[in-house]
């Protein structure tokens, strides 16, 4: 996607990214006031309060388990807060207008895969979901997997188009996730599981790739221990209330996180 199809998403007086309005780099993208989730069966999370500036990467300081997948999820626009106000490219309390400017990617209640499939056929399936609808769009090829992987990948290798999904190592399945997801290339990009890798190298290559990925739209990613200021982070946020701290403080001394 161009710069000016990232622009055509924008509607006039809103707020975007590097990508799209340059000038609005660093301006306030989401502003979450007492937000928070209950379900019929008890709390999910909440309340919280944060801000996203748009452009770069914001780091979500936060135990991990439902209460911040839910998180993530709302942020993408992927789910309604049930209290609190969520204020997002410019409109409050409207998470149509955030899911349509916001991709998601590498959480499983969006973008798992459990069946056997090749990255041929995803790849196919969502170059045929990104075209309009009267067009007729054949059998992916090498080109579509350059195109939609490399920017997400950089100097990491590609996987084949004939690989498994579930055989890929973690870290090109996680790169593989986010490329997929972000075809269309939104302002907006939240992205679950850097923390959750295997090797602590592994995330942090992966937390690399997102700081590239931030130049051209804003990042959302969280972290169970957070990550030092550097350039390409905007923020690094605390965010209490997701889970009980008893659990949270358990989790930081098992995983050494």
């Amino acid at each position: 996607m161009t710069d000016e199809s990232v622009t055509e998403i924008l509607t006039e007086g809103e707020v975007g990214t590097r990508a799209g309005h340059r000038g609005a780099f660093g301006e306030v993208l989401i502003k979450a006031t007492g937000i928070g989730v209950d379900a019929s069966w008890g709390h999910i999370y909440g309340p919280v309060d944060l801000t996203v500036r748009a452009g770069g990467v914001t780091v979500l300081v936060a135990a991990g388990g439902r209460g911040r997948q839910a998180l993530l999820l709302t942020l993408g626009g992927r789910m309604k807060p049930t209290t609190g106000t969520l204020e997002a490219f410019g409109r409050v309390d409207k998470p149509h207008h955030l899911f349509d400017r916001a991709a998601i990617a590498n959480i499983d209640e969006v973008d798992g895969i459990t069946q056997t499939i090749r990255v041929h056929d995803i790849v196919t399936e969502q170059v045929r979901w990104a075209a309009k609808w009267y067009q007729w769009v054949p059998q992916s090829t090498e080109e579509d997997l350059e195109r939609i992987c490399r920017p997400v990948f950089g100097e990491y290798s590609l996987p084949t188009m004939d690989a498994m999904v579930e055989e890929l190592p973690e870290f090109t399945a996680a790169l593989f996730r986010i490329a997929v997801a972000n075809i269309r290339k939104p302002p907006l990009l939240v992205v679950g599981g850097v923390d959750t890798l295997a090797s602590v190298e592994g995330s942090q290559r992966l937390r690399e790739r997102l700081i590239a990925l931030g130049s051209e739209q804003t990042v959302i990613m969280a972290d169970i221990n957070g990550v030092e200021k550097q350039d390409g982070i905007t923020d690094v946020i605390e965010v209490p209330n997701l889970t009980d701290q008893e659990f949270a403080i358990l989790e930081r001394e098992v995983t050494g996180r």
